[in-house]
Protein backbone atom coordinates (compact mmCIF):
# COMPACT_ATOMS: atom_id res chain seq x y z
CA UNK A 1 0.00 0.00 0.00
CA UNK A 2 2.73 2.27 0.83
CA UNK A 3 4.24 2.34 -2.91
CA UNK A 4 1.16 4.43 -3.90
CA UNK A 5 2.73 7.56 -2.46
CA UNK A 6 5.64 8.83 0.10
CA UNK A 7 5.66 11.03 2.25
CA UNK A 8 6.16 15.07 1.34
CA UNK A 9 9.63 16.66 2.42
CA UNK A 10 10.23 20.12 2.26
CA UNK A 11 12.59 19.93 -1.08
CA UNK A 12 8.75 19.15 -2.28
CA UNK A 13 7.04 22.12 -1.43
CA UNK A 14 6.94 23.25 -5.15
CA UNK A 15 5.46 20.20 -6.33
CA UNK A 16 3.25 19.80 -3.81
CA UNK A 17 1.73 23.65 -4.55
CA UNK A 18 2.02 23.48 -8.21
CA UNK A 19 -0.72 20.18 -7.66
CA UNK A 20 -2.58 21.97 -5.30
CA UNK A 21 -2.89 25.63 -7.07
CA UNK A 22 -3.92 23.45 -10.18
CA UNK A 23 -6.23 21.33 -8.65
CA UNK A 24 -8.36 24.31 -7.28
CA UNK A 25 -7.75 26.86 -10.14
CA UNK A 26 -11.57 25.74 -11.07
CA UNK A 27 -12.80 24.63 -8.14
CA UNK A 28 -16.55 26.15 -6.88
CA UNK A 29 -15.45 27.48 -3.84
CA UNK A 30 -11.79 28.47 -3.86
CA UNK A 31 -11.77 29.77 -7.27
CA UNK A 32 -14.50 32.10 -6.62
CA UNK A 33 -12.63 33.04 -3.32
CA UNK A 34 -9.19 33.80 -4.77
CA UNK A 35 -10.80 35.67 -7.91
CA UNK A 36 -9.37 39.16 -9.59
CA UNK A 37 -11.27 41.10 -12.12
CA UNK A 38 -8.45 40.41 -14.38
CA UNK A 39 -9.40 36.75 -14.14
CA UNK A 40 -5.76 35.47 -13.90
CA UNK A 41 -4.80 33.12 -11.67
CA UNK A 42 -0.93 33.04 -10.83
CA UNK A 43 -1.55 34.51 -7.55
CA UNK A 44 -3.12 30.86 -6.09
CA UNK A 45 0.51 29.60 -5.64
CA UNK A 46 1.53 31.85 -3.52
CA UNK A 47 -2.06 31.48 -1.34
CA UNK A 48 -1.65 27.61 -1.16
CA UNK A 49 2.31 27.65 -0.47
CA UNK A 50 1.56 29.40 2.58
CA UNK A 51 -1.04 25.94 3.71
CA UNK A 52 1.39 23.44 2.12
CA UNK A 53 4.27 25.60 4.36
CA UNK A 54 2.00 24.86 7.51
CA UNK A 55 1.12 21.35 6.80
CA UNK A 56 4.90 20.43 6.07
CA UNK A 57 5.79 20.41 9.20
CA UNK A 58 4.39 17.50 10.15
CA UNK A 59 5.03 14.44 8.30
CA UNK A 60 1.17 14.40 7.24
CA UNK A 61 1.17 15.24 3.52
CA UNK A 62 1.35 12.62 1.15
CA UNK A 63 2.50 12.55 -3.20
CA UNK A 64 1.90 9.82 -5.32
CA UNK A 65 4.95 7.85 -6.73
CA UNK A 66 4.34 10.08 -10.24
CA UNK A 67 3.47 13.14 -8.67
CA UNK A 68 0.09 13.11 -9.77
CA UNK A 69 -1.81 13.83 -6.76
CA UNK A 70 -1.26 15.23 -2.64
CA UNK A 71 -3.02 14.97 0.01
CA UNK A 72 -2.11 17.52 3.02
CA UNK A 73 -3.06 16.46 6.87
CA UNK A 74 -3.00 18.33 10.04
CA UNK A 75 -2.11 15.54 12.89
CA UNK A 76 -4.41 15.30 15.60
CA UNK A 77 -3.80 18.51 17.91
CA UNK A 78 -1.72 19.96 14.95
CA UNK A 79 -2.51 23.64 13.24
CA UNK A 80 -2.56 24.55 10.16
CA UNK A 81 -0.38 26.87 9.84
CA UNK A 82 1.83 29.30 12.62
CA UNK A 83 0.79 32.83 13.79
CA UNK A 84 3.33 34.35 11.17
CA UNK A 85 2.07 32.07 8.34
CA UNK A 86 -1.42 33.19 9.27
CA UNK A 87 -0.63 36.74 9.06
CA UNK A 88 1.21 35.91 5.79
CA UNK A 89 -2.11 35.08 3.95
CA UNK A 90 -3.85 37.95 5.31
CA UNK A 91 -1.10 39.88 3.63
CA UNK A 92 -1.89 37.76 0.55
CA UNK A 93 -4.89 38.32 0.82
CA UNK A 94 -5.05 42.69 1.28
CA UNK A 95 -2.01 42.49 -1.96
CA UNK A 96 -3.68 40.35 -4.29
CA UNK A 97 -7.49 40.41 -4.06
CA UNK A 98 -8.16 43.99 -3.19
CA UNK A 99 -12.08 44.59 -2.31
CA UNK A 100 -12.66 40.68 -2.44
CA UNK A 101 -9.79 40.08 0.61
CA UNK A 102 -12.68 40.70 3.39
CA UNK A 103 -14.88 37.81 1.87
CA UNK A 104 -11.54 35.88 1.73
CA UNK A 105 -10.82 36.30 5.09
CA UNK A 106 -14.49 35.80 6.70
CA UNK A 107 -14.74 32.40 4.06
CA UNK A 108 -11.31 31.55 6.59
CA UNK A 109 -12.68 32.30 9.72
CA UNK A 110 -15.98 30.40 8.86
CA UNK A 111 -13.74 27.19 8.33
CA UNK A 112 -12.42 27.92 11.55
CA UNK A 113 -15.69 28.43 13.00
CA UNK A 114 -16.56 25.36 11.78
CA UNK A 115 -13.74 22.95 12.70
CA UNK A 116 -14.93 20.11 15.32
CA UNK A 117 -13.17 20.32 18.62
CA UNK A 118 -14.60 17.92 20.61
CA UNK A 119 -12.61 14.77 19.68
CA UNK A 120 -9.07 14.41 18.54
CA UNK A 121 -8.87 13.83 14.37
CA UNK A 122 -6.49 13.69 11.43
CA UNK A 123 -8.08 16.79 9.64
CA UNK A 124 -7.48 17.00 5.58
CA UNK A 125 -6.59 20.04 4.82
CA UNK A 126 -6.09 19.82 0.91
CA UNK A 127 -6.60 16.74 -1.59
CA UNK A 128 -5.62 17.49 -5.00
CA UNK A 129 -4.91 15.85 -8.42
CA UNK A 130 -2.96 17.34 -11.13
CA UNK A 131 -5.43 17.95 -13.98
CA UNK A 132 -3.82 15.99 -16.37
CA UNK A 133 -4.87 13.12 -14.32
CA UNK A 134 -8.34 13.85 -13.33
CA UNK A 135 -11.04 11.30 -13.82
CA UNK A 136 -8.83 8.56 -12.93
CA UNK A 137 -9.23 7.48 -9.40
CA UNK A 138 -5.71 8.70 -8.71
CA UNK A 139 -6.98 10.89 -5.84
CA UNK A 140 -9.49 8.62 -4.01
CA UNK A 141 -6.74 6.09 -4.14
CA UNK A 142 -4.31 8.34 -2.37
CA UNK A 143 -7.33 9.45 0.25
CA UNK A 144 -7.74 5.34 0.94
CA UNK A 145 -4.19 4.91 1.40
CA UNK A 146 -3.95 7.56 3.89
CA UNK A 147 -7.21 6.48 5.51
CA UNK A 148 -6.01 2.69 6.06
CA UNK A 149 -2.49 4.68 7.67
CA UNK A 150 -4.92 6.39 9.96
CA UNK A 151 -7.07 3.43 10.72
CA UNK A 152 -4.06 1.67 12.28
CA UNK A 153 -4.10 4.43 14.68
CA UNK A 154 -7.69 3.75 15.28
CA UNK A 155 -8.32 7.73 15.07
CA UNK A 156 -10.97 9.85 13.00
CA UNK A 157 -10.93 11.96 10.44
CA UNK A 158 -12.34 15.22 9.52
CA UNK A 159 -12.25 17.14 5.94
CA UNK A 160 -14.38 19.85 4.55
CA UNK A 161 -15.53 19.52 0.57
CA UNK A 162 -15.91 22.16 -1.34
CA UNK A 163 -17.01 20.92 -4.38
CA UNK A 164 -20.49 18.70 -3.97
CA UNK A 165 -19.07 16.61 -6.63
CA UNK A 166 -16.66 14.85 -4.52
CA UNK A 167 -19.21 14.17 -1.60
CA UNK A 168 -20.59 10.99 -2.53
CA UNK A 169 -16.78 9.75 -3.04
CA UNK A 170 -15.85 10.33 0.08
CA UNK A 171 -19.11 8.99 1.65
CA UNK A 172 -18.20 5.64 0.06
CA UNK A 173 -14.82 5.94 1.97
CA UNK A 174 -16.75 6.00 5.33
CA UNK A 175 -17.25 10.13 5.79
CA UNK A 176 -20.47 11.46 6.57
CA UNK A 177 -21.97 14.79 6.41
CA UNK A 178 -21.95 16.81 9.64
CA UNK A 179 -22.73 20.55 8.73
CA UNK A 180 -21.99 22.96 5.85
CA UNK A 181 -21.59 26.61 5.48
CA UNK A 182 -21.28 28.85 2.93
CA UNK A 183 -18.66 31.22 1.07
CA UNK A 184 -19.89 35.24 2.48
CA UNK A 185 -22.89 36.09 0.37
CA UNK A 186 -24.28 34.00 -1.93
CA UNK A 187 -22.97 30.43 -1.27
CA UNK A 188 -21.26 28.25 -2.23
CA UNK A 189 -21.78 26.08 -0.08
CA UNK A 190 -19.01 23.94 2.05
CA UNK A 191 -19.89 20.60 3.47
CA UNK A 192 -18.71 19.53 6.52
CA UNK A 193 -17.46 15.23 6.70
CA UNK A 194 -16.66 13.26 9.81
CA UNK A 195 -15.41 9.90 9.41
CA UNK A 196 -15.44 8.33 12.79
CA UNK A 197 -12.28 5.78 13.89
CA UNK A 198 -12.51 2.49 12.47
Amino acid sequence: MDRIARRAEAVDADNVTSIVALAFANDPLWGRAMAVPSGRADHHAEFWRVFVDGALRYPETWITARGEATSIWIPPNGTEMTAEQEERLERLATQHLGDQAGSYLELLARFDANHPRDEPHFYLSLLGTHPDFRGQGVGMRLLAHDLELIDRQRAPAYLESSNPANNHRYARLGFEPIGEFSFPGDGPEVTTMWRSAH
